[in-house]
C-alpha cells in the first residue's frame, strides 16, 4: 500500500477512527503560519479576494466590499484528537473515558460520613453548654489544684481578684480546644474535608478553603466583621494567660505586643486552612510564573490550547513547526497514525535535543514527515477500535458485576505495550474467540504502531489464519510455499557460533527431557564454529544434518577445509565431536532425527538453502527496525515441524530482544504456542520486561506444556486471560495464579420464636396463619473470610460464551484484579 490513508476503504469496522479526507474546494487561508512545504502556497497573493456580489450590483452601506476568508473546516480527525483521556486503572479503554455512574455513587459521601460528621459536633456543643453553665461535676477541681489558694474565696470557686477571674478564662480556652480536638478526632471532619476541598483542582480549592478561613475569623474576631455574636475563646484565654504570666494589665500598653497577638492568633486560625487549601504550593507556582514572565520567558499570557493545536511544540519555543502540524490537521491531511509519528518523534527530539532537526523536517514533508520505509500511513482495514495516542487496542467491555470494582464497570476493555511487555498468556478452546477477540485486534495495532516508528511485530500463525491481508505487513515469509518472497534464516543473522546453536538447541530438543540443552548446544557449537571458520558461513540445514549424524565424507571434507594452522582450535572442537559420535550420550542422533523434519522436499528453497531464490528474512531485523512481520507454519501434515519452528522462534526472538538498545516495543504474537515453552524460554521471557519487550502466547490448553513448568510460566507472565470453555484442570491453574482475597462473608440464621404468654402464642397463631411463614428472629453474623478470586468451577462453568476472565500487570507495577470481560461489547 503506497497511499496517505485518504483512498483506504471505510467503514470495515465498528466505530472507526475519522480518516483524513480532502480539503474542501478553494481551502481558506489560514490566519497565522508560514507558507505551505514544497508545494504552491495556500493563496496566490497575485489574484485579487473572491467579490461577494455582483459586478451591477452596488455594496452594502457599512459593509467591506470582499468578505473575510472562512476559517478552515474542523477536520473529525482534530475532534478525535481533542477528545480527553485521563489516567485511569490499567486495562481501561482512555479515549473518552467517563466515570461509570456506580463509581459516580461511590465518590459520593456515605450517610455515615455526614452523621458521624453532625454527631460529634452535637456531642461537643452539648458539653460546652454544660460547661458553660457550671453544670458538669467537679468542673473547677484540677484548676483550684493548679492554681494558689488565695486566688479563691475559702471553699468556694468564686475568684477573689482578677487572677481566678483570668484563670477562669484560661480554663474556658483550654477546655474549648480540647473539645474541637475531640470533636474533629473522633468524627468524619478529614473526610468531609477532603470530600469537599481537598479533592478540587486550583485555584477552586484554595479559594474554598479561604471563604472556610474567613468565616473561622468572623467567629474568632466578630466585632471586625461587624456581626453582633460573641466570640469564640481564643482571643480572651491568650490574653488572660499573658495577664498571668506578667501580672499586670499594662503590659497591653504596647502597641506592638497587642498587634503581634493578634498576628499570632490570627495566623493559627489560618494555618489549617492554609494546608487544606495548598496555599503555600500555589503561591510558589504564581510566584514562578512571575519571576518567568519578568525574565522575559512568557512572551504572552498562558492561553490553554487544544491538543490539536500542538501546545507542547509552542512551550518550546517551535511555534512555526506547531503552525503547519495544526494546519495539516484541521483542513483533513493528517490521520491518526501521523499523530502518533510526529508525537513520538517530538519526544525523541526532545530527549535528545534535535529540536531545529525536527523542526525542518516538519516544515519540508508536513503530515508526511517521518513516513514508514513502507511508505503507509495506515491500513487498509481495521478489525477493532484503536487510539494510537495511548497506544490502546479496544477488546471488549468489562462487565459489571459484585466482582468489578466501580471504576471498570460497564468501561472498555483495552490493551497496551505498557500490559504486553510483562507478557500475556491466553487459555481456550478452539472456536472460543482467540484469535478474532485477542490475536488480530494486537497484531493490527501492533502494526499501527509500527507505522508509527514505536513497534515491531512478529505474528506466527498457521497458514490462513486471518490475521489481515498481506498488505498490511512489510514481510510475509510462508515456509514451505514456493511462491513465498521471503525465507526464515534459522541463525538468525548471527555472528557467535554458540549463540547459533543455543537458537537451534532449544528448537530441535528443547521439549525433549532425555537431552540437555547444554549437551546440545555444545555439539550444535562444535560443528558450527570449525564449518564457519572454514567456509565464512553456517552451514545449511541438510548439510548440518550430516555433520550431526556423523558422515564420514562430510567431516573429512570438513577437516580438510580446516587443514591450515590458524585453524587449530577449530580442529580440536572437531576432533571432539567426532571423539563423541556413536557414544551412549551423544545428542547428535536426536539433533539429527529433529532436522530431518525440516529436510523435506516441502522446504527444499528455505533454511538459506544454496538453491534458494526467497530473500532470507532475519528476526533480528526487528531488534533495528519498526518492522510488520507474518510467518506462516505449514500445519497440515507437518504439524511436528510447526511445533520446531515456533520453539526456534521463541529463542531467536527472546536473544535478540535483549541485546542491545532499542528505540521501539518488540512483541512476538505466537496465535499457537502448542510445544513452544520450555524451561530456556520460560527464564527468557521472564527478562523481555526490562528490556521494552513482550510476548502473547495462545494456548488451547495448558496441558500442552510440560506439567512441571505450569507455575514457572504462570508466574512468568504478568497478564493472564482464560476464555469460555476451559476446562476445570485448566481453570485450577489460573485459580492458583489468582490467589485468594479476604470478602466479607454475612451468614444469617432463623430461629422460632416460642411464646410464653397465651395471647403472644394466639397472636403468632394467627400470623402464621395468614402468611404461612412462623414468627422467627434473626441472628445475623459477618465475618472476614479468604476466598479464592475465581474458583477452577466458575472459569469452567460461570464464563458465558463470548467472554473471558482477563488479569493485568504493567511493566510499572500496576496491577488489575481479574475481572470478567464481554469480548463482544
Amino acid at each position: 500500500m503506497n497511499s496517505d490513508g485518504t483512498r483506504d476503504t471505510r467503514g470495515t469496522h465498528a466505530q472507526p477512527v475519522p480518516r483524513p479526507t480532502a480539503p474542501a474546494d478553494g481551502p481558506a487561508a489560514p490566519q497565522a503560519g508560514p507558507p505551505a512545504y514544497g508545494a504552491a502556497p495556500y493563496d496566490d497573493p497575485g489574484l485579487p479576494p473572491r467579490p461577494t456580489r455582483a459586478p451591477d450590483t452596488p455594496p452594502a452601506t457599512g459593509r467591506p466590499e470582499y468578505a473575510a476568508p472562512a476559517p478552515p473546516p474542523r477536520s473529525p480527525v482534530a475532534d478525535w484528537f481533542d477528545e480527553p483521556r485521563p489516567a485511569v486503572e490499567p486495562g481501561i479503554w482512555r479515549y473518552g473515558y467517563r466515570l461509570p455512574k456506580a463509581a459516580r455513587q461511590e465518590q459520593r459521601l456515605a450517610p455515615v460520613t455526614i452523621v458521624g460528621f453532625f454527631v460529634p459536633l452535637a456531642a461537643g456543643l452539648f458539653v460546652w453548654s454544660l460547661w458553660r453553665h457550671g453544670s458538669v461535676p467537679y468542673q473547677w477541681t484540677v484548676l483550684r489544684l493548679l492554681t494558689p489558694e488565695d486566688w479563691w474565696w475559702a471553699g468556694t470557686t468564686s475568684p477573689k481578684g482578677y487572677q481566678g477571674a483570668e484563670a477562669v478564662t484560661v480554663a474556658d480556652g483550654v477546655v474549648f480546644g480540647l473539645l474541637l480536638f475531640a470533636m474533629a478526632r473522633l468524627g468524619s471532619w478529614s473526610d468531609i474535608v477532603r470530600h469537599v476541598v481537598a479533592r478540587r483542582p486550583q485555584p477552586s480549592r484554595a479559594l474554598i478553603a479561604a471563604l472556610g478561613a474567613l468565616i473561622a475569623l468572623a467567629f474568632v474576631f466578630p466585632s471586625a466583621f461587624g456581626v453582633g455574636w460573641d466570640p469564640l475563646p481564643v482571643q480572651d484565654p491568650l490574653f488572660s494567660l499573658v495577664v498571668l504570666l506578667t501580672g499586670d494589665y499594662q503590659v497591653f500598653a504596647s502597641v506592638p505586643l497587642t498587634d503581634g497577638l493578634y498576628a499570632l492568633i490570627t495566623l493559627l486560625v489560618l494555618w489549617p486552612f492554609a494546608r487544606i487549601g495548598g496555599w503555600w504550593s500555589l503561591a510558589k507556582e504564581a510566584i514562578a510564573a512571575r519571576n518567568r514572565a519578568k525574565a522575559g520567558h512568557d512572551t504572552e499570557p498562558p492561553v490553554r490550547r487544544l491538543p490539536s493545536h500542538w501546545p507542547e511544540l509552542r512551550e518550546a519555543g517551535q511555534h512555526q513547526a506547531a503552525d503547519v502540524l495544526t494546519t495539516e490537521l484541521h483542513v483533513g491531511r493528517m490521520n491518526d497514525v501521523d499523530c502518533a509519528r510526529v508525537g513520538h518523534m517530538w519526544h525523541a527530539a526532545r530527549s535528545h535535543a534535535r529540536l531545529s532537526s525536527f523542526s525542518e523536517t516538519v516544515l519540508r514533508d508536513g503530515a508526511a514527515a517521518w513516513t514508514h520505509p513502507s511508505g503507509d500511513r495506515d491500513l487498509a482495514g481495521r478489525s477493532a477500535r484503536h487510539d494510537l495516542l495511548t497506544r490502546q487496542v479496544r477488546i471488549g467491555r468489562w462487565a459489571a458485576g459484585d466482582r468489578t470494582p466501580p471504576a471498570y464497570g460497564e468501561a472498555g476493555a483495552a490493551l497496551g505495550p505498557d500490559a504486553l511487555g510483562t507478557s500475556l498468556l491466553a487459555v481456550g478452546p478452539s472456536g472460543s474467540g482467540k484469535t478474532r477477540h485477542l490475536i488480530r485486534p494486537v497484531v493490527e495495532s501492533l502494526g499501527l504502531q509500527a507505522l508509527a516508528g514505536q513497534c515491531a511485530v512478529v505474528a506466527v500463525c498457521a497458514a490462513g489464519t486471518p490475521l489481515g491481508p498481506d498488505s498490511a505487513y512489510d514481510v510475509v515469509v510462508r515456509l514451505g510455499d514456493p511462491a513465498s518472497a521471503h525465507d526464515l534464516d534459522p541463525y538468525a543473522e548471527s555472528q557467535d557460533p554458540d549463540e547459533a546453536a543455543a537458537f537451534l538447541a532449544e528448537g530441535l530438543a528443547g521439549d525433549l527431557d532425555a537431552v540437555s540443552g547444554q549437551r546440545a548446544a555444545t555439539a550444535l557449537a562444535q560443528l558450527l564454529g570449525p564449518y564457519r571458520a572454514a567456509h565464512g558461513r553456517f552451514p545449511t540445514l541438510p548439510r548440518l544434518r550430516e555433520l550431526l549424524e556423523g558422515e564420514p565424507s562430510a567431516l573429512a571434507a570438513l577437516r580438510t577445509a580446516l587443514a591450515g594452522d590458524e585453524h587449530a582450535t577449530m580442529r580440536r572442537e572437531l576432533d571432539a565431536r567426532a571423539r563423541q559420535t556413536g557414544s551412549a550420550g551423544d545428542p547428535g542422533p536426536v539433533l539429527a532425527d529433529r532436522l530431518a523434519v525440516l529436510d523435506r522436499p516441502a522446504f527444499a528453497g528455505f533454511f538459506g538453502a544454496d538453491q534458494a531464490e526467497a530473500r532470507p528474512f532475519s528476526l533480528r531485523a526487528v531488534a533495528q527496525h519498526p518492522l510488520r512481520v507474518r510467518i506462516d507454519l505449514p500445519e497440515r501434515g507437518h504439524d511436528e515441524a510447526s511445533r520446531l519452528l515456533t520453539r526456534l522462534l521463541l529463542a531467536q526472538f527472546a536473544a535478540v530482544a535483549t541485546a542491545g538498545e532499542r528505540s521501539h516495543f518488540a512483541c512476538l504474537v505466537l496465535d499457537d504456542a502448542t510445544g513452544a515453552v520450555t524451561a530456556d524460554s520460560v527464564r527468557r521471557i521472564q527478562r523481555l520486561r526490562s528490556r521494552d519487550a513482550g510476548v502473547v502466547l495462545a494456548l488451547r490448553t495448558v496441558g500442552d506444556v510440560p506439567e512441571a513448568l505450569h507455575g514457572p510460566l504462570y508466574a512468568a507472565v504478568g497478564c493472564r486471560m482464560a476464555f469460555s470453555g476451559v476446562t476445570t484442570w485448566d481453570g485450577g491453574r489460573f485459580a492458583d495464579s489468582w490467589g485468594t482475597e479476604w470478602v466479607e462473608a454475612r451468614d444469617v440464621a432463623r430461629h422460632t420464636v416460642f411464646a410464653d404468654q397465651p395471647m403472644t402464642r394466639a397472636i403468632h397463631a394467627l400470623r402464621k396463619l395468614v402468611t404461612g411463614k412462623a414468627v422467627t428472629t434473626e441472628a445475623v453474623t459477618v465475618r472476614q473470610v479468604e476466598r479464592e478470586r475465581w474458583s477452577a468451577s466458575e472459569l469452567a462453568h460461570g464464563v458465558p460464551p463470548g467472554h473471558a476472565v482477563l488479569s493485568l500487570t504493567t511493566v510499572r507495577g500496576e496491577h488489575a484484579p481479574p475481572l470478567l470481560v464481554d469480548l463482544r461489547g
